[in-house]
This record gives C-alpha cells, structure tokens and sequence, in this order.
C-alpha cells in the first residue's frame, strides 16, 4: 500500500477533526439531511455525466491510488531473473506455470506469448496496445474523479441553499437562527472537503501513477526482449539495475530501499 496516499487522508481528516473538537463537539457537524445531498448529488451528476462503462472502471483506478508502485516495480524485475532462469533451464513451455505468478498482468501475458513462441517484435506491439489501453483507462478515471472535484462543493452550495430557504421560510423563534444557519452551511463544508482533501488530491495522484505503469510496462518489454533474444541471466539482472536506477523514484516511492535490490 502506498503509504503516502494512506497517511495524507488520515492525516488531513484527523486534523479537520481535531481542530473542530476543540471548539465544539464532534456532533455538531454531523447532519445526515446535508450528507446526503452532497453525497447523494455528486454521485448522481458524476452518473448523468459519464456512460456506464467508464463508471465501472472507477474502483479499479482508486485503487491504483493507494497501491504502492514501486513494490510492483521491484516484484517485475525479480519475477524476470525467475522466469529467465526457468527458460534457460527447463525450456520456454515452462514458463506458463511461472506466468501464473507474474506480479502484473502484461508480464503474464508477456511470459505466455514467449511459451509460445511469440517473436520479440510481436510482444512489443501487444504491450504497447496494453499499455495504451491502460493509459486511457486512468485518463478516464482521471477525469472521473476531476468532476467529482466540481461537482462535490456544488452541491455543497444546493445544500446550504436549501438550509437558507428552510430558515428563513420561519423566523418566528429567533434564538434558532444561528444554530439552523450552522446546519446549512455545514454541506458547504461537507462538499468542500470532499474535494479537496480526496477528489482533488487523486487526480493529481493518478497523473503519476500513469507515467510510473508506462515505466512498469517498458520494465515488462525490455526484460521480456533479453529473454527471447537469449541472453544471459547476469545480463537480464544488469539491465534491470541499470532501468531501475533510471526510475529510482518510482522504485524508492513506498518500498523505502533501494532500487537496485532486484535479486
């Protein structure tokens, strides 16, 4: 797990609380009425406005937030000296009993592909596809979360109107007009937050979780090419080194050790 992503939410929700536990109680800023309109309306805008297919596909692009990339970048190259020493010992036929263990799924089907006799230039071209696909997968997503971002403080605004109008449609008890006014602008705030603090921070989250998977992918078809060109084990592994110390920071981000350690 991406320990960044996890410790900003819970670090930025925990401080958002405290600074209201220490001038009033928590409950306070519970209202059920205004969670539900933010919530209720930023989902159903975020429905309206993109199709069906694309909303599937949001679940597995929050993910990719909160996994850590570089664990999957050092589990590549491990998995590549594996597989190059199944192929040098045992043949490329065993190397689909080794694909069921790849980390990603372009290296299981890579490692397929070599099994059965793919050619290098082949491979290349169905990874690139693969990774096209996957790029616009997270655009989408991307721009999911984007509008997620508009439409949260939005209806924030709906809900604090709302509030308004039930206020002032009754002013005969003026000792409740500051506490009412409190229940409405508290979709402001529940909108606000959203926002900011998750759908905000995952756009930018994602931008490079795109450049860190293309880098996996490239990882994928350089240790894939020296597979099926022949090359030798100490050649693979320096190849790997020489790539992750390229992308030291993709491989350093969540693991905390260094890039190099790939065997």
């Amino acid at each position: 797990m991406d320990k960044a992503s996890i410790g900003g939410v819970v670090a930025g929700l925990g401080l958002v609380i405290a600074a209201i536990l220490i001038g009033s109680p928590l409950s306070t800023f519970i209202n059920v009425p205004g969670l539900l309109i933010v919530a209720g309306g930023t989902f159903a805008a975020t429905c309206i406005a993109f199709p069906t297919n694309e909303l599937k596909g949001i679940f597995s692009v929050s993910r990719r937030v909160f996994n850590a990339p570089g664990d999957e970048m050092v589990a590549i190259s491990q998995h590549l000296i594996k597989a190059m020493k199944v192929l040098k010992r045992d043949g490329p036929v065993a190397l689909e009993s080794t694909a069921e263990e790849a980390p990603t799924e372009p290296l299981k089907k890579g490692l397929l592909l070599i099994a059965d006799g793919t050619d290098s230039h082949t491979i290349k071209e169905i990874l690139r596809t693969e990774q096209k696909q996957m790029e616009e997968h997270h655009r989408a997503g991307q721009k999911i979360f984007n509008e997620m971002g508009k439409y949260a403080p939005a209806f924030g605004m709906v809900g604090t109107l709302i509030g308004l109008v039930q206020m002032l449609s009754d002013l005969s008890d003026p000792d409740a007009l500051g506490p009412n006014m409190a229940v409405a602008l508290l979709t402001t705030f529940y909108g606000a937050v959203l926002a900011n603090l998750i759908f905000i921070p995952m756009v930018s989250k994602l931008d490079r979780r795109i450049q860190i998977e293309m880098a996996q992918i490239a990882l994928t078809m350089m240790g894939l090419e020296s597979m099926v060109r022949g090359e030798t084990g100490i050649i693979l592994e320096e190849k790997l080194r020489a790539f992750l110390n390229s992308h030291k920071s993709a491989a350093e981000e969540a693991l905390g050790q260094p890039a190099e350690a790939v065997a």
